[in-house]
């Protein structure tokens, strides 16, 4: 948790106790469901919360901002982002149905009232939004192919609306028919070894 403290002083207090409650939470449903290994339980703050993060050292979110979480599974990078944002509205979409019970209870227990989850798969999304985040749940064409005319025209932020997500490893070749696309690398922002082949990449609709 003070890893979070230190890369976002400017929490104020409602955010830093929903972020110091979030290991527990993810600790109990976790027995239940397993949805995180347990090597990842216990670095929950770097490998999900912190790397889910990023996104807000990427772009400050405009109040008013719909973000789309495609593949939240247990609410990363949604859950996160929420805290940071909460004047932005969040839905967290997963084609699995006890993953969104777990993400319904969870922003329930914080208390994230800008927090909707839908159980659907992506090509049956039927609402607008100005971004579409997602870590590791699809290659990016696939996610391209999926969110055609699923983002409103009008941008509200300082970046045009698009797809932003958080890939590992070697995406070259993914990414290889993309003309419009920015990618930064991760350790360039968080210096943790964790984040050492991790990147964002960020696809605006006009590509």
């Amino acid at each position: 948790m003070n890893i979070i403290r230190e890369k976002f002083p400017d929490l104020n207090e409602t955010q830093i106790d929903q972020f110091s409650r979030l290991k527990k939470l993810y600790e109990f449903w976790n027995n239940k469901i397993n949805l995180i290994s347990r090597k990842d339980i216990e670095n929950i703050y770097i490998r999900h919360v912190l790397h889910s993060l990023v996104i807000a050292k990427f772009v400050t979110f405009s109040k008013g901002t719909t973000v789309l979480d495609l593949g939240t599974g247990g609410g990363f990078p949604g859950i996160p982002l929420s805290i940071v944002f909460p004047d932005c509205n969040f839905i967290l979409v997963d084609s699995i149905k006890k993953k969104i019970i777990v993400v319904n209870n969870i922003v329930k227990e914080l208390g994230l009232k800008n927090v909707r989850s839908k159980w659907s798969r992506a090509e049956n999304l039927n609402f607008k939004c100005d971004f579409l985040v997602t870590r590791a749940v699809a290659k990016i064409p696939k996610i391209i192919e999926w969110s055609r005319d699923k983002f409103n025209i009008d941008s509200i932020n300082n970046i045009p609306n698009g797809i932003i997500a958080l890939k590992g490893g070697d995406i070259e070749k993914e990414l290889s028919d993309i003309k419009q696309k920015k990618i930064v690398e991760i350790k360039n922002i968080f210096d943790n070894n964790y984040f050492f082949d991790k990147k964002i990449v960020y696809i605006p609709t006009t590509s």
